[in-house]
């Protein structure tokens, strides 16, 4: 295999095109991924002609796989992968339907890690590689009223720092991202416009990937964009989890 590409997930709108489109400026062949196929055909149209979609749900549970063989069908390897595809449900955990909760499982965990594992392999043998994993302030605390998305974002993040450390010495920068919350589709698609931390704390999608880009380029194990979300954060490790977790609900509420 002799093409590198830079993979995104989710690149169909929000933090995944911004990806996209800051990785292909700077000259990366991009592979798109997302669900809505004709979103990412406007993409590409505008990114050039050699820009590779993939239109496919990652809650399948065989997606990813077909991701990586239609990489390889094309000689091509990735060189970075920017895991950044997932989404969040807002509501009381019984509430919120089983299937919907297993799929969330499987595109912000199992997908991430199938990729992710399939993934290295070519980084080893082409002397290296990039693996950005967005996380989310989410995963240093639990999130009562969004339970599941805030667990799955804990496992991003544990796993991203454990492979920052294995995968060093072959050359191959691993990141998590951890931003807080931003102004994307995702607060719409969770049903969160109306709570106060999208109200109130909402970021810059902009920033967000470009703090993101930098922070994988110099190899740091987290990168938590802006102020008030690096104070959150450090918050949470000097006041007892029984408070972090009344915060959260009263913020979520």
């Amino acid at each position: 295999m002799t093409g590198p590409v830079t993979l995104v997930t989710g690149a169909s709108s929000g933090l995944g095109e911004l990806f996209a489109r800051a990785c292909a400026a700077r000259g990366d062949r991009v592979a798109l991924v997302a669900r809505r196929q004709n979103e990412l055909k406007k993409l590409a149209k505008e990114l050039g002609g050699d820009t590779i979609v993939l239109g496919e749900d990652l809650s399948d549970y065989d997606a990813a796989e077909a991701v990586m063989a239609e990489i390889e069908d094309r000689d091509c390897f990735v060189q970075t992968l920017i895991n950044n595809a997932g989404f969040g449900l807002h509501g009381p955990f019984e509430d919120i339907a089983l299937g919907d909760q297993v799929d969330m499982v499987q595109v912000n965990i199992t997908a991430l890690l199938d990729l992710t594992h399939r993934a290295v392999p070519w980084m080893k043998a082409n002397g290296g590689g990039y693996i950005l994993n967005v996380a989310s302030t989410a995963a240093f605390q639990a999130g009562p009223m969004m339970a599941t998305y805030y667990a799955t974002k804990a496992f991003v993040l544990s796993l991203t720092e454990a492979l920052h450390e294995e995968l060093a010495p072959h050359n191959i920068h691993v990141t998590a991202l951890c931003p807080g919350a931003t102004k994307t589709e995702f607060a719409h698609q969770a049903g969160m416009e109306e709570t106060t931390l999208f109200k109130r704390f909402a970021g810059d999608p902009e920033s967000v990937v470009a703090a993101g880009l930098n922070g994988l380029a110099k190899n740091k194990a987290v990168v938590i964009p802006g102020f008030v979300n690096k104070a959150m954060v450090q918050g949470t490790r000097l006041t007892p989890r029984s408070v972090n977790r009344e915060i959260v609900k009263l913020l979520q509420g």
